[in-house]
């Protein structure tokens, strides 16, 4: 049955909400993409624009591990295409790993039926803190896909319900990932039980001949050095975050780090996760860090990049949350993937040298809203 969007949309009962549900809320509907193949004109502007075609992931009814949330996606640009590795939650409240490809980065080309990564808990789970996570009672979250130098290796980090919220690391050989063989390592878990850690990050290059893994942005960045990324059940970094408010700024409240670093002329790239006083909304800022040595900021963006201002940001299992998981650059432009309200994939674009130029001149990167068509939602 169609329904139409805006009326459905102004109903608080979108989602069917339980005070102490037994299982994850399963949306009821999903906003349909639309059919249309077109690909966003990139102009050279220093702004942050969301595609009209967003959500660009939604819910699937017809699989029940992916019929209730689909969000917060890892991505990787191989051989020109945008591959897409995001968390899904389904009946069974359990978040997997789905996978889906574009060649353009707005529209989706593929998208497999099976989920392609699961973790299998080995210790007793703190099932609360996954559920205020993200709305799942296990499994995994939120992955970070990066290549490192050219390897023929992609590195997963992500994280795991594993006696606490932790951070996991696993690995699968490029070719297998391309052909679809989803032989991926036995994952490691690298940050230490009992503690919850989340949104790590393994930088593209090697930084003075080691691995660079990035862990924490409060009281300050920090990044753990490493010879390698073989680590062991007794080999943890030990990650402090600390410290209470920052003053005279929109990112009061230090959540983490989004999308693997990108490296560009002017320093690593960095979105991440903040609050101001209004606890109930995630926005996205922006960073310059060091080349050399990454703990250094160069420059920071004074007002937030993304905020949820759409529909489809404020109308899911969490309303008012953007969240950074994926960026890529891709024919000069830069493409920025993030889940909305815990529910949906969206993307951003803009140039990439302009929004370098407006952040390195401390001004805001404006996020320009495009006017959206209604969707139909079907349930």
């Amino acid at each position: 049955m169609a329904i139409n969007a805006k009326k459905s949309i102004s109903q608080k009962t979108f989602f069917k909400k339980i005070k102490q549900p037994k299982k994850p809320v399963i949306a009821k509907a999903g906003f349909k993409k639309k059919s249309t193949k077109r690909t966003p004109k990139l102009t050279n502007q220093s702004v942050l624009i969301k595609s009209a075609q967003n959500p660009i992931i939604s819910p699937r009814l017809e699989n029940d591990w992916e019929a209730g949330q689909t969000f917060n996606p890892g991505t990787i640009l191989l051989d020109s295409k945008i591959h897409f590795l995001y968390r899904a939650i389904g009946k069974d409240g359990i978040s997997r790993f789905g996978y889906a490809v574009s060649n353009d980065g707005f529209t989706i080309d593929e998208r497999l039926s099976q989920p392609i990564y699961e973790h299998k808990t080995k210790k007793q789970s703190f099932k609360i803190f996954s559920y205020l996570s993200g709305g799942s009672f296990g499994g995994s979250e939120d992955s970070r896909l990066v290549r490192v130098d050219g390897e023929d290796v992609l590195y997963m980090t992500y994280t795991a319900c594993d006696n606490g919220l932790r951070v996991a690391l696993t690995s699968i050989k490029v070719d297998d990932f391309l052909k679809r063989r989803w032989r991926w390592r036995v994952p490691t878990l690298i940050s230490p039980e009992k503690e919850v850690h989340k949104n790590w990050l393994i930088f593209s290059e090697k930084i003075n001949g080691k691995y660079a893994i990035l862990h924490s942005l409060k009281p300050n960045v920090q990044i753990e050095y490493v010879d390698t990324l073989e680590f062991d059940d007794n080999n943890y970094i030990n990650s402090l975050y600390s410290g209470g408010p920052q003053k005279n700024c929109w990112d009061k409240w230090l959540r983490g780090s989004g999308a693997p670093p990108l490296k560009t002329n002017d320093g690593w790239l960095l979105f991440y996760h903040a609050m101001d006083n209004d606890w109930s909304k995630y926005k996205v800022g922006a960073m310059l860090l060091d080349l050399d040595n990454p703990t250094k900021i160069l420059y920071r963006a004074k007002q937030p990049v993304l905020e949820p201002k759409e529909y489809y940001e404020n109308n899911g299992y969490k309303p008012g949350v953007v969240y950074v998981s994926g960026a890529v650059i891709k024919d000069g432009n830069l493409l920025v993937y993030y889940g909305c309200s815990d529910s949906y994939v969206g993307v951003a674009y803009a140039n990439l040298d302009e929004f370098l130029e407006s952040l390195k001149k401390e001004t805001k990167p404006k996020l320009k809203l495009k006017t959206l068509k209604r969707k139909k939602i079907v349930c």
